[in-house]
């Protein structure tokens, strides 16, 4: 198949994707169960494909996950992001180095 071929089958299925609801959902949707699982389908998409890159992206996936639990830590306690970021990235280093 020529490079057009998935060109095209890529750009009907974002298409579909994206005016497929406009077109099925025209009124607001009243239902509290839906309307909450639609709020938190972003969240969830985000936290899936970030998951795997924070404990594959280290030389030891034990790095990686205490990483991610010093960042839910330091962001519970009310970190900024620049703070998250960089306990994250230290404490992947310090374990790197030590373990």
């Amino acid at each position: 198949m020529s490079n057009y071929v998935y060109i095209l089958i890529g750009f009907a299925t974002i298409y579909a994707v994206r005016v497929l609801p406009l077109t099925l959902f025209r009124k607001p949707i009243k239902s509290r169960f839906f309307r909450s699982f639609l709020y938190y389908v972003p969240y969830v998409t985000l936290a899936v494909m970030t998951f795997p890159a924070i404990v594959q992206a280290t030389e030891k996936p034990l790095a990686g996950a205490a990483a991610l639990i010093v960042g839910i830590a330091v962001s519970l306690f009310g970190g900024s992001l620049f703070v998250v970021a960089s306990a994250c990235c230290a404490t992947v280093f310090l374990l790197e180095l030590f373990i």
